[in-house]
């Protein structure tokens, strides 16, 4: 049993890991993006053709128990409502508006990885989830390291507007509410069908904002940007937060976070900005100071304080 209870533990965190490293590389798509697509766009053209793939994969898989899509039930409803207003809606425009005004994007993943600060508080209030020494001790280590990781060694500590700041941590506080409703809603539903609802809802409040924003000045320039280049690479990178970040991202987090719970779960939002700068020096070539490597480690030896279990858990 103990056993079977590890192998579970190290499945989620694989899973975690693995949504971390490809939410790592969104911050640097959404920039690329944003230089020649208005915020609004990019995030309809970014979740319209991901509710599409995820009806798809259910309707494909629908006799699978991890990847099938389940009816909606009434009762349900005002959970999936809520889930969806706060993430992908309101946490993905407060994000979007966010990286367009900070200066860096390793400031922006900076702050928006600071929801373990967040989760314990929120986690304890409405799940009445414990909320262990080694969490509390294992998160300010880690957060320790993620603000070492972005400010020591830097030659440029601009931020930008300070309403960036503000968007970024209010944006943390929805992903935060958005981690509660998948620990409330019922365990009969997949992975795949809360992700699917919650995206499929947030597109009911997405969308009339687009189209009175932006939508018909949008659509009539596209006709004469498409194959530019720099729409080409837009295009990439909005592929790219489509498939990766908005489907397979969030199905492996709300996998894992159903086994290891909100606070220990949201702790690996600290490792975001280490693997942002690990991609900055493999495709950019940016050297590191000793300093960021140093709030590297600081960031991976948190997370494993974070994760230890008192003895009374055992």
């Amino acid at each position: 049993m103990s056993l079977s209870r590890n192998n579970a533990q190290l499945v989620a965190v694989i899973a975690l890991i693995a949504s971390m490293i490809i939410w790592s590389v969104s911050g640097i798509a959404i920039k690329h993006a944003l230089a020649v697509l208005p915020p609004f766009t990019l995030i309809v053209m970014r979740f319209v053709p991901s509710v599409l793939l995820m009806l798809v994969i259910g309707l494909v898989c629908r006799k699978s128990p991890l990847l099938c899509l389940q009816k909606l039930e009434r009762k349900d409803i005002p959970l999936f409502l809520i889930a969806g207003f706060c993430q992908p809606f309101l946490y993905y425009m407060l994000e979007t508006f966010a990286y367009d005004a900070l200066n860096s994007p390793t400031i922006a993943e900076t702050l928006l990885s600071t929801s373990p600060l967040l989760s314990p508080l929120f986690a304890a209030v409405l799940l009445r989830e414990r909320v262990t020494k080694y969490n509390i001790i294992g998160i300010l280590i880690s957060t320790a390291g993620v603000f070492a990781l972005s400010l020591v060694g830097s030659s440029d500590y601009s931020i930008g507007s300070y309403w960036g700041v503000l968007l970024a941590f209010l944006a943390v506080s929805a992903a935060v509410i958005d981690s509660i409703m998948m620990r409330k809603v019922p365990a009969y539903y997949t992975s795949l069908s809360f992700i699917f609802y919650a995206q499929l809802i947030s597109l009911l409040f997405f969308i009339p904002i687009w189209w009175f924003r932006e939508g018909p000045e949008t659509i009539y320039n596209l006709r004469f940007t498409m194959y530019q280049s720099e729409m080409q690479i837009a295009l990439g990178c909005v592929a790219y937060l489509t498939v990766f970040a908005s489907v397979i991202a969030f199905i492996l987090f709300c996998f894992a976070l159903r086994r290891v719970g909100v606070t220990r779960a949201n702790a690996f939002n600290n490792i975001r900005p280490a693997f942002t700068a690990l991609w900055m020096l493999l495709f950019f070539h940016e050297m590191l100071p000793w300093g960021k490597w140093m709030g590297m480690a600081l960031i991976i030896f948190g997370l494993f304080i974070c994760q230890k279990r008192e003895k009374s858990e055992k």
